[in-house]
């Protein structure tokens, strides 16, 4: 297992918590370097870091003289969005159910690095969740989170919560890679979906990142009938 994280990503990860949930709303004055230098007893040089990666990822605006100030996270107002599948089923009207499969908590094997950037031997949870919309099976979830860039998901009871939506309420990502594609699913995931070995499903792979760092790659199955994409957009400029 790794050690604790470094004292500047928990002074940062507590400032990111404050800004995720809303307790510092957009245009809310941070404590000043001096004050955060009091509060966790660290030098100037700890909290400038903090500060610097924190404008760098444009969760705050630093101002000369006034102070930092939250800003509305750029990452999240990506064109593809990052859907969050209970809300999405209860927008629906259906009634929203969850089941967690597995959970492990295990270093990272030659097999995980093709889907999730970290280092071999890094610290992970791998979950395997199954999504239903009233009480059909709506999606299979197969998810890898790395543990040094969200601690704190190590002590999230994913029985309870859905790995997914609480991702997307605590923790900001700055960048988002999807890969979509047509496959059949095998006996595992057809048993899963309740639905024919081979049948065809519509399979998303999904990795983010914040501030360059890795933080959850997850491959979502779901049976092809259920699903349609549906985009309206505007020629961009000198486009035919």
């Amino acid at each position: 297992m790794s050690g604790a994280a470094p004292l500047h990503q928990r002074i940062r990860g507590d400032i990111e918590t404050k800004i995720v949930s809303g307790d510092w709303p957009p245009g809310h004055r941070l404590p000043f370097e001096h004050e955060l230098m009091e509060q966790y007893g660290c030098a100037r040089m700890t909290v400038n870091k903090v500060m610097s990666a924190l404008a760098h990822a444009g969760l705050i605006e630093r101002r000369r003289r006034a102070g930092s100030f939250v800003r509305q996270p750029a990452g999240q107002s990506a064109v593809l969005e990052i859907p969050d599948i209970k809300a999405d089923i209860v927008a629906r009207g259906q009634a929203y159910g969850y089941e967690l499969l597995s959970y492990r908590r295990r270093s990272a094997s030659g097999l995980d690095l093709e889907s999730i950037a970290v280092p071999a031997g890094a610290d992970l949870l791998v979950l395997r969740c199954r999504h239903r919309a009233g009480p059909n099976p709506f999606a299979l979830e197969e998810r890898r989170i790395a543990l040094a860039a969200v601690p704190e998901a190590a002590a999230v009871d994913f029985a309870a919560n859905p790995p997914g939506s609480w991702l997307l309420q605590h923790v900001p990502w700055h960048e988002a890679e999807h890969q979509i594609a047509a496959r059949n699913a095998d006996s595992e995931v057809a048993a899963a979906l309740g639905i024919a070995p081979g049948a065809a499903c519509l399979v998303v792979d999904r990795r983010t990142w914040r501030s360059g760092a890795p933080v959850t790659s997850v491959r979502l199955w779901f049976p092809g009938t259920l699903q349609t994409f549906v985009a309206r957009f505007t020629p961009a400029a000198g486009g035919r």
